[in-house]
């Protein structure tokens, strides 16, 4: 609810994700994708309201209460690197003393060797040692970042849900934190990874899931997707095309409110190919919710994005 009226900042959202897979999770702000993440995990607001199904590990995540949430689902059978995370870090505590206390939780770690796994886990997420004796507030955005993804990496959950994990990084770092997510669905996990950063989800996921006001409207192989034929709704399309390596030019317009959505398609009035049948919301059949699919193949990326991405690729 908001302002008494209620908002469905994200409805019909249907995928599954395998063990050793990564889905990344594009879309621009707004659109839903942080609200579908915290729904997951039990983080919405107290007037929100959830329906349907989300089964990780043989618990019902929407059904289940706080006490399940918080004992057996949060950091153990789901970790979460969140989308702000100086937020989720307490402030009267060190870095070091986060991780410390996060392996005693939720690893079989013996005492004696606490500390020494911790100062891994650190340096799982790049995160440096010189800093772990810091607190929140002495952490630049980049390294509550880091510190945020080295505490969610360290229960090994089964699924991690990994929101906008690259914000803040440098480009080398950057590949750093996709490459240590890509080892964990490597190693027989499943990462949900929601992100802006298309040439971060270029290199590291299996498949493409596009959300638009509330609404996922494509799933892809990602290897179709970023390279032929390229997406099939003209908003991923637009996506793409936005990249500075490839055409650099913006999708037009703006995103609707979620709370005054058209009764069609929600991206007809930003779609060039729209026609008077978009007033009818389009079903999702076969990975795709348009009226109006795009052929052909999509603007391709330039020498110099393709060399940067074959660089240190860890795609399954």
């Amino acid at each position: 609810m908001r302002g008494g009226r209620h908002v469905a900042a994200v409805s019909s959202a249907t995928f599954d994700l395998a063990a050793g897979e990564c889905l990344a999770l594009i879309g621009e702000s707004g659109c839903g994708k942080s609200v579908l993440a915290s729904a997951l995990l039990g983080l919405l607001p107290g007037n929100a309201q959830t329906a349907g199904t989300a089964t990780v590990d043989g618990v019902e995540l929407l059904a289940a209460g706080e006490r399940v949430l918080a004992r057996t689902v949060r950091g153990r059978r789901v970790g979460l690197v969140p989308q702000s995370p100086a937020a989720h870090l307490t402030p009267v505590r060190t870095v070091r003393a986060h991780l410390e206390e996060t392996v005693r939780e939720l690893t079989a770690t013996p005492r004696r060797e606490v500390r020494a796994a911790a100062v891994t886990a650190a340096e799982r997420a790049a995160f440096p040692a010189s800093h772990l004796d810091r607190y929140p507030h002495e952490l630049s955005g980049g390294l509550a970042q880091r510190a945020a993804t080295a505490l969610a990496l360290i229960g090994d959950a089964p699924l991690l849900l990994a929101d906008e994990p690259t914000t803040g990084l440098d480009r080398d770092l950057v590949d750093h934190t996709a490459d240590e997510l890509r080892r964990h669905a490597d190693d027989g996990r499943a990462l949900l990874m929601i992100t802006h950063d298309l040439v971060a989800a270029e290199r590291i996921a299996d498949r493409v899931a596009v959300m638009y006001a509330g609404r996922i409207v494509e799933i892809a192989d990602a290897g179709a997707f970023f390279g032929e034929p390229g997406p099939r709704h003209p908003y991923a399309r637009g996506l793409l095309a936005a990249l500075p390596e490839r055409d650099f030019t913006p999708v037009p317009g703006q995103p609707p409110e979620l709370g005054d959505l058209p009764p069609g398609c929600a991206f007809a009035a930003r779609c060039a190919a729209a026609t008077d049948r978009c007033g009818d919301r389009p079903e999702f059949t076969d990975g795709l919710a348009c009226h109006h699919p795009a052929t052909g193949a999509a603007p391709a990326a330039t020498t110099r994005r393709e060399a940067t991405a074959g660089q240190g690729s860890n795609r399954a």
